[in-house]
């Protein structure tokens, strides 16, 4: 069994990287698309035979827009800041309610600046990133640096039954 030096000198902060979309306009349109093939699809009869249908085209240029849209995703690296910095942030930010553990209109920007690593970014950037990014985006990289602060690594298990039946698939082993 380890002692705690060999511990101290093998940790490293919890880190997650997540993949941001900085193009609304792109996200916009996949969105737009998968309504439209969706509403053809319930809708669409054809005159002849010979009418193609029009889920054919739209799942095309959907396919097109999802690769786009997948391509002006940029990664964020988010990395747990300590426990005294984490305590100090919380502290910076306190709620007005009682019951909830900080004031969610000032923390969750402050969290994801303090503990973004890649790309860094200062508070007025945040600020600018956030005028350009909706909610649900901001949303994943809250999520994300929450996550690297809150939550244990229960997904660290050096088990994983998705790789094993992959591998075991591919002959790379059981």
């Amino acid at each position: 069994m380890p002692n705690i030096e060999e511990i101290l000198k093998a940790a490293t902060p919890r880190q997650r990287t997540v993949q941001v979309c900085v193009r609304g306009d792109l996200a916009s349109e996949v969105e737009r698309l998968t309504a439209e093939l969706a509403q053809v699809s319930q809708e669409w009869e054809p005159e002849s035979i010979a009418d193609e249908h029009p889920g054919r085209r739209i799942a095309r240029e959907l396919r097109e827009a999802q690769t786009a849209a997948k391509a002006a995703e940029v990664p964020f690296v988010l990395r747990f800041v300590g426990d005294r910095a984490y305590n100090d942030l919380l502290a910076a930010h306190p709620s007005d309610n009682p019951n909830e553990l900080f004031d969610d209109r000032t923390f969750p920007k402050a969290l994801i600046v303090a503990s973004c690593v890649d790309p860094v970014m200062t508070a007025e950037q945040a600020e600018e990133l956030f005028e350009k990014v909706n909610v649900g985006e901001q949303k994943r990289l809250f999520d994300a640096a929450w996550e690297v602060h809150n939550d244990a690594a229960s997904d660290a298990s050096p088990f994983s039954l998705a790789a094993s039946a992959l591998l075991a698939g591919l002959g790379g082993g059981k």
